[in-house]
């Protein structure tokens, strides 16, 4: 049995999600991405853009899917202990990897909307990554600035774009199963950070008008799902801490929502921490992966 986290650590929650993205991603549009990868070969080096790049678990996939045989690779994140920390996951990566890895990388610590101040009017991407990044901004504000960086030609995959299904099993209650869910998606949607909304419950589906409206050509599409499940050894890895992390981002989010009893909202943490401890909580969120172009 483990034990409940008393203190949560996002980077440790990065770090732990990195499998489950792993299986997750729709191997469809990975293979799509490859595909035209492949078929639309530029001189080297290949310019990638990740923006929300996180602790650049996403660097290292799409290395070692063999992507980026040239590259210079930029990942920007607006929290200075997530780009700390990927820097130095890449030293070691690189350093496990020696004379086979061709790939310049560079790491800065910025906000998103300051980047995109700085680099208006450069056109200098041959490919734009968002990973389990745009539910956390507004579309409408943010996609036509971050799509007109592309390089002519250039190609977005933006993938783990939540899309409106959080589901918890065994069931505790179901009506304040039903609740929660309902308050925690709502609280995606209300969500603002300096003023400006910060994502949608509905990121997934909201991308295809919005990429339509920015002009962009989609290529492939498909679901993400995040799935945890206990097999006969527990949890994978840290998947574990994932789900505890999980619940916790969700008792931030909602305690003291006045539509919501407090005693109750507590026992169900509590439960649900519980059910993580003795291995027997399922988790499933509904998420969708892109790839196109401009």
């Amino acid at each position: 049995m483990t034990d409940i986290p008393e203190e949560f650590s996002f980077i440790r929650y990065l770090a732990a999600k990195k499998n489950l993205d792993d299986r997750s991603l729709n191997r469809h549009v990975r293979e799509t991405l490859a595909r035209h990868l492949l078929e639309t070969r530029k001189t080297p080096p290949l310019r990638v853009l990740e923006v929300g790049c996180g602790i650049g678990t996403m660097l290292e996939r799409l290395l070692d899917w063999q992507l980026l045989p040239e590259a210079a690779y930029t990942g920007i994140d607006f929290h200075p202990d997530n780009i700390a920390e990927a820097r130095a996951r890449f030293r070691r990566y690189a350093a496990s990897r020696g004379a086979d890895l061709s790939v310049a990388a560079e790491f800065e610590a910025m906000d998103l909307f300051d980047f995109l101040a700085r680099e208006q009017g450069r056109a200098a991407w041959d490919l734009i990554v968002a990973h389990a990044f745009l539910d956390l901004v507004d579309l409408e504000a943010t996609l036509p600035g971050l799509l007109a960086l592309l390089a002519e030609g250039g190609f977005f995959y933006f993938t783990l774009n939540f899309d409106g299904a959080t589901v918890f099993e065994p069931s505790i209650d179901p009506d304040l199963d039903r609740l929660i869910e309902t308050l925690y998606h709502r609280s995606m949607d209300e969500r603002r950070v300096d003023g400006r909304p910060a994502g949608s419950s509905r990121t997934g589906r909201r991308l295809f008008a919005h990429l339509n409206a920015a002009g962009a050509t989609l290529l492939a599409a498909g679901s993400s799902d995040w799935l945890v499940f206990p097999g006969a050894d527990g949890y994978p890895g840290d998947e574990a801490y994932f789900l505890h992390f999980i619940i916790h981002t969700i008792q931030q989010a909602l305690t003291g929502h006045p539509e919501l009893p407090e005693a109750d909202f507590r026992a169900w943490v509590a439960q649900r921490q519980v059910q993580v401890q003795r291995r027997e909580l399922i988790y499933l969120a509904h998420q969708l992966d892109f790839f196109g172009r401009v």
